[in-house]
């Protein structure tokens, strides 16, 4: 069963669903849901979710503020990611689950994509009333995907973009913004790979609210995020990392160098393909499938 939820997060409205196990009234497990870069919770995070309740867990997902469903905060524009920002909606998604009468507050787990994979990890470390987390194809390094992702020869101009935007703010004027995606990867977006191109505008029909563009300010966040350094700081919570090693958005390889930084008790678990390959087919079933079994092993689902 799926219901639409709304909570509070500091002042800011985020927006959602709440799925209930059939025939379950009391006492479960719940997974708190988060997704990546710009997406939205139609972006098959219901897939996982409705996996996640067949096996008896209980799920909260929602929208990040700024995006979708849910408000924005009045002091920041739409469509800007703060990772510190997300993370505290994830906790304040926490919260909410706990209130539910349903859940049993001490049987939560997260679950994270991409930039969510990310955030569930720093979540996780920080906040131990999390007993499960699972974070998949996840960012590492902003600064490492930085120097990546944006050309060598724009970086100069992007720091010039980022300082003039700084200086527009303060004038009063809005935001400056870039796309997410573009067909052409050597023109300026924040995900220039073609897959990402496909992904999102191959999604975009099942995903109405999903906007093709981020503030610049996004990119300066993005590139001062290191969630990885967050790894070695999650045990004793078991630990699942869910990787594509041919993974070129975020790096794959990456991705096993900083499980090794983690304690025990963790696990990885191989997806073939690329970064948006977990999202289906046999990619989604083996991340989705282990996903699901990791919480329930750790939180105790029948």
């Amino acid at each position: 069963m799926r219901e639409d939820i709304e909570f509070d997060s500091g002042g800011v409205t985020l927006r959602g669903w709440f799925y209930r196990p059939d025939n379950a009234t009391e006492n479960l497990p719940c997974v708190v849901l988060n997704h990546g870069f710009s997406a939205t919770k139609e972006m098959h995070l219901d897939d996982y979710a409705e996996v996640f309740s067949a096996a008896g867990l209980a799920c909260v997902v929602h929208d990040h503020a700024g995006f979708g469903a849910s408000d924005h905060n009045p002091a920041k524009p739409r469509l800007e990611i703060d990772p510190w920002e997300q993370v505290r909606g994830i906790q304040d998604a926490i919260t909410y689950a706990q209130g539910r009468p349903e859940v049993d507050a001490g049987r939560i787990g997260v679950w994270g994509s991409s930039y969510g994979g990310a955030n569930a990890y720093v979540v996780a470390a920080i906040d131990r009333r999390v007993k499960a987390v699972c974070g998949q194809v996840p960012l590492i390094s902003g600064r490492r995907n930085f120097e990546t992702l944006v050309r060598v020869d724009f970086w100069d101009a992007t720091w010039q973009l980022l300082a003039a935007d700084r200086a527009a703010r303060a004038r009063g004027e809005a935001p400056a913004t870039l796309p997410v995606v573009l067909e052409d990867p050597t023109q300026q977006s924040a995900l220039p790979t073609a897959d990402s191109y496909a992904f999102f505008t191959g999604i975009a029909e099942r995903a109405s609210t999903w906007r093709n563009e981020v503030t610049v300010r996004t990119l300066e966040y993005f590139q001062g995020y290191e969630p990885g350094e967050y790894l070695k700081r999650i045990s004793p919570t078991p630990l699942l990392m869910v990787v594509a090693p041919n993974d070129r958005l975020a790096p794959g390889e990456w991705a096993c160098a900083a499980y090794e930084t983690a304690s025990h008790p963790k696990k990885l678990v191989l997806v073939p393909g690329g970064h948006f390959d977990a999202y289906t087919g046999e990619g989604f079933q083996i991340s989705s499938g282990a996903a699901r079994d990791w919480f329930v092993e750790h939180l105790g689902a029948k």
